[in-house]
């Protein structure tokens, strides 16, 4: 923390605006410049200092950050979350969703006719790569990723061939390779959602597939949990599309949607997630490279007892989300991802 602080203060020096872009007055999905406000909110994972800003479409219902981070903003969030300091936490929460990637793999099998190559696109250490596999076994998977992940998934047997770099760069170099393309949760990270769209189609062969998971910003917990909906993910996510848009659009790029899910994309943590989220907001901040100064013993030991209080509610949170909100999303309208698995058309 010590050596990582002085780097952090020099980035923050000219303050938080300079990641930034200029601000949007129209949809950058359908043009209209008939927008709305939808949320502020400030960094609630990592505690980065800034305040982000997500607007609302009032005619295609596009919700999108506003201003947007520009490469600079986006480099400096990114550090520390899913690389250095972040690597190990990350990295054992994506090993322990084994049964959600197989769940994944298996609501592909369907469309399948036979061996297959597979592209994962943002496949970070490849977790989903390995558990697809067995649920696949004639599918060889290769992982592209920005990060070093890519790499660290191919030297530890998840893929084939880790590729780092962005999608676009590698549909240039390899069009027509894939037999399936995966984009788990990536889309909304993108800074042109076309563009990746486009790098899809130019990387699979005709006849292949899409498979896109992203977050529903038409989902009910949405509205009912405000700031502490998990999926809004500020400042990370740039782009939430509602359902009706991304099947247009992956129309108009020369797809067929053959099916669209909302129970089965759902992950049931929105009410567990929302508790942590205010309570690690509530408790004084850990020690983190990007604070002014690391906390005291007395701070350090108000946060443990701020969370140690918070357990009945978090345990609270958990058993409502397995055995009520889990059940019943598709039901109520709870489900807070959709899947399209869609075959490029065309030769």
């Amino acid at each position: 923390m010590a050596a990582l602080r002085p780097g952090y203060r020099r980035e923050l020096a000219d303050g938080t605006a300079v990641f930034f872009e200029a601000l949007r007055h129209r949809c950058p999905w359908c043009g209209s410049a008939r927008l709305g406000g939808r949320l502020r909110t400030t960094d609630l994972l990592q505690h980065k200092p800034g305040v982000f800003a997500l607007d609302r479409c009032h005619d295609c219902g596009h919700v999108f950050q506003n201003p947007r981070l520009n490469e600079r903003g986006l480099a400096f969030y990114y550090r520390d979350f899913y690389d250095g300091l972040g690597e190990d936490r990350l990295d054992g929460v994506f090993a322990g969703r084994t049964a959600s990637y197989r769940a994944r793999a298996a609501s592909v099998r369907p469309h399948l006719t036979g061996p297959a190559e597979w592209l994962d696109v943002g496949t970070g250490h490849g977790h989903f790569c390995a558990s697809a596999a067995e649920v696949l076994p004639q599918v060889v998977f290769d992982g592209l990723d920005r990060s070093d992940g890519a790499e660290i998934a191919r030297r530890a047997g998840r893929v084939r061939h880790g590729h780092r770099g962005t999608f676009t760069a590698l549909a240039a170099r390899r069009p027509g390779t894939y037999d399936v393309v995966s984009m788990f949760h990536y889309l909304e990270h993108a800074t042109d959602p076309q563009e990746e769209l486009e790098a899809a189609r130019a990387t699979l062969r005709p006849g292949g597939l899409l498979v896109i998971d992203v977050p529903d910003p038409e989902c009910r917990f949405a509205r009912l949990l405000g700031r502490w909906w998990l999926p809004w993910l500020q400042p990370q996510h740039l782009h939430l599309a509602p359902v009706g848009n991304l099947r247009r659009r992956l129309e108009g790029t020369g797809f067929t949607v053959l099916a669209q899910e909302h129970a089965r994309a759902h992950d049931a943590v929105d009410l567990v997630a929302a508790a942590w989220l205010a309570l690690d907001a509530l408790a004084p901040r850990e020690d983190l490279p990007w604070l002014p100064e690391p906390p005291g013993a007395v701070r350090r030991a108000a946060r443990g007892a701020a969370l140690l209080a918070g357990v009945p509610l978090l345990l609270a949170a958990a058993l409502l989300d397995r055995a009520v909100a889990g059940p019943l999303a598709g039901r109520l309208g709870l489900t807070n991802a959709y899947r399209l698995i869609a075959r490029r058309e065309g030769p």
